[in-house]
């Protein structure tokens, strides 16, 4: 095992919050879940060296670990915002100008859908609904609500943070 996890040593990748971990949820089955969620809140994401590492340290391929990873959608292979706006896209916000919205977000930031900043202080993302049809049309940035929207109210929006 030690032969294994050697080239891990010099790569200037921290694992040690990926080490901690794996040994909080040692012993335990049925943990792969609740250990991928927990890599993704310590790095914001799933780096591949982290997905690697616990691999080789679990004894699990690779391509399982990353089966998983890619397979739900809560998860994240790529660095994401600090902040993560979610445009709603469901049938109150759509009528009510919802494309609207996110064009004039992907101006503003200069992005694509599921893109991020290159100042890592946003990322745009698409949902097929928030819940709040009464306010749409909706985004959510992080966990902050915003309603009844028009296109001239996304930059004092954005302002805030």
């Amino acid at each position: 095992m030690k032969e294994v996890l050697k080239c891990y040593t010099e790569d200037p990748f921290d694992y040690k919050p990926v080490e901690e971990i794996i040994t909080r949820f040692q012993g335990q089955k049925g943990t792969m879940i609740p250990i991928l969620q927990a890599i993704q809140d310590a790095y914001g994401y799933l780096p591949r060296q982290a997905l690697e590492y616990m691999a080789a340290k679990l004894k699990i391929p690779f391509s399982r670990i990353f089966g998983v990873a890619t397979f739900y959608a809560q998860f994240h292979l790529k660095p994401r915002g600090a902040n993560i706006i979610r445009v709603c896209q469901g049938t109150a916000c759509h009528v009510r100008g919802a494309a609207k919205i996110m064009k004039k977000l992907q101006e503003e930031l200069n992005l694509e859908v599921g893109g991020t900043t290159e100042d890592m202080k946003f990322t745009l993302e698409s949902v097929a609904c928030i819940g709040a049809c009464g306010l749409a049309p909706v985004i959510m940035i992080n966990d902050d609500t915003f309603g009844r929207l028009t296109p001239d109210s996304i930059s004092d929006i954005l302002k805030q943070f």
